[in-house]
């Protein structure tokens, strides 16, 4: 990993989300009405959020499960609900802050927040590993070490999600470009699935894991790869 363009990524997406956009991300995963374009966003992430729990299975009794940029908690609070252990960690104070005060009192116990580096080897080890949208913003080599040295205190699997390398998500990421720096996100940094998987497949850390599954979720200005990888 390139530590310094790894820890510059992280204080900008830090500076974002608890700072320029922290009340539109209160917003947008809350049940509060949204413009047609969110709306598509918001719908995105729903369903990709049931995706990745889905391969968690039903049963999570016992198990402890590291939510790796757990935003306002929606994905901790369900994975709660299935009787998992969730150490819940983000980068914005704030978000981490209102997803302490949404959670519902019949989980709160089995739910830890912290807002920091979901790499900080201090969260200890897990059975599971949840990156959802958390690694979008890094560069490909950067995310896989990330991605690598989660593994190393996972026993069982990591899924995670990327920004698909397409056209028409190049042409979204050009137009954003074009705000002014202030308003905009830490862009995306789109990974091509075949070459990700070389890189997690040539990694020494790696090499007792493999990709169990993939599914890409697209829902207007949401555009979202999963993968699941596994001991094997």
């Amino acid at each position: 990993m390139n530590n310094a363009s790894y820890q510059e990524r992280r204080g900008q997406i830090e500076n974002y989300f608890d700072r320029t956009a922290a009340a539109a991300w209160e917003k947008l995963t809350s049940d509060a009405p949204v413009g047609r374009i969110r709306a598509t966003v918001r719908a995105g992430r729903d369903r990709m959020r049931e995706t990745l729990l889905s391969w968690l299975g039903q049963d999570l009794q016992g198990k402890r499960i590291l939510d790796a940029g757990c935003g306002t908690g929606a994905l901790a609070v369900e994975a709660a609900r299935r009787g998992a252990h969730v150490v819940a960690i983000d980068l914005s104070p704030t978000l981490v802050n209102l997803a302490r005060e949404r959670i519902p009192h019949d989980v709160r116990h089995l739910v830890e927040f912290h807002s920091g580096d979901m790499l900080d080897p201090a969260l200890g080890h897990f059975d599971h590993v949840v990156a959802m949208d958390s690694i979008i913003h890094y560069g490909t080599d950067d995310a896989v070490h990330a991605l690598a040295q989660l593994a190393e205190r996972t026993k069982g699997s990591i899924v995670f999600t990327f920004a698909p390398r397409t056209p028409l998500l190049a042409a979204m990421i050009s137009v954003g470009r074009l705000f002014p720096r202030s308003d905009r996100a830490p862009w995306l940094e789109p990974m091509a699935q075949a070459h990700i998987a070389r890189l997690m497949q040539g990694h020494g850390v790696l090499d007792q894991w493999a990709c169990a599954r993939t599914q890409r979720v697209s829902s207007g200005f949401y555009k979202s790869q999963a993968m699941e990888w596994v001991r094997s």
